[in-house]
């Protein structure tokens, strides 16, 4: 996978709603219940209605589970009565910038089109943005579903 480095100011980058997703995404990230990993993670998603629903990650003593922080965010959009997705903001602290999981990034292909943009940030701001089908080519969707022939 190769992650677009973009910089927030780019043509394709709205830097306003970067903005907005990541403060969305830091307030969640301070509520995550990680007392077994001690790794919060928040998540922003923005609707093609302008709408961000966030999420955080939710731990588990039986740990497979937890929730994932963008799960969260995708049960927010589902329970509000949205279900396509625009945007996705995933952030954590740590090294490293963190990349959604393969069930999340599952999920995301449920909710959103391959050309969503995918931000990846540390607290302080984005740090690189890709795209949903970037993340997951070739991702099972309800295509895969169809009654043989």
């Amino acid at each position: 996978m190769t992650l677009e480095s973009e910089q927030p100011e780019s043509p394709d980058v709205d830097p306003v709603v970067a903005e907005a997703m990541l403060a969305a995404a830091n307030r969640a990230r301070k509520h995550a219940y990680a007392p077994y990993s001690h790794f919060r993670v928040g998540a922003a998603i923005r609707t093609k209605s302008g709408t961000i629903y966030s999420g955080c990650n939710v731990e588990n003593a039986a740990f497979p589970e937890g929730t994932c922080a963008e799960a969260g965010a995708i049960a927010a959009m589902v329970a509000a009565g949205e279900t396509l997705i625009s945007d996705v903001l995933v952030v954590a602290g740590g090294k490293r910038v963190v990349i959604p999981c393969g069930g999340c990034r599952q999920k995301l292909a449920e909710f959103s089109r391959p050309e969503a943009r995918v931000y990846l940030a540390d607290p302080s701001g984005v740090v690189a943005v890709t795209t949903v089908g970037s993340l997951i080519p070739g991702a099972f969707s309800a295509d895969h579903l169809a009654a043989d022939s």
